[in-house]
């Protein structure tokens, strides 16, 4: 359960899947806490099956059943992100598509501090604040 109480435009954004929206700075921080509950969530439900596949030989007939579990927590989480509109980049990293480039966010961090444009990877994300300084972009303003 959500306990924070949330804006009618947060509840508006939660859609289909594949629905995909673009974000102001200040949308992205409102739907923030939401990925945040629901990736601390799964990350946590995934440490159990992490610890017991590190133990386990490849070959282990045991890691098969808990290679499907680990996959069905990871598959969740994706269609629960993508449900906000929102794009994953990989595990546990997500972008709020600007229009012009993602606004990132990696668990565990605590707010949305990176932005990288659309051709540049996850690892050549840049701070917000640069990027707002440097090209005064319209998702920063609205």
């Amino acid at each position: 359960m959500i306990s924070s109480p949330l804006s009618a435009e947060v509840i508006a954004s939660i859609g289909h899947p594949s629905e995909t929206r673009q974000f102001a700075l200040s949308e992205a921080k409102q739907v923030l806490p939401i990925l945040r509950k629901v990736t601390t969530a799964a990350s946590e439900e995934l440490v159990p099956y992490q610890d017991q596949m590190t133990t386990l030989l490849d070959c282990d007939p045991r890691q098969r059943p808990m290679k499907h579990e680990f996959e069905q927590i990871v598959r969740k989480w994706i269609s629960q992100v993508q449900r906000l509109g929102l794009r994953v980049s990989g595990l546990w990293e997500v972008g709020f598509d600007t229009g012009d480039g993602y606004l990132c966010w990696r668990h565990p961090e605590l707010r949305l501090a990176y932005f990288r444009y659309y051709e540049e990877d996850f690892s050549r994300r840049r701070p917000i604040a640069q990027v707002i300084e440097e090209d005064q972009p319209e998702w920063a303003y609205q």
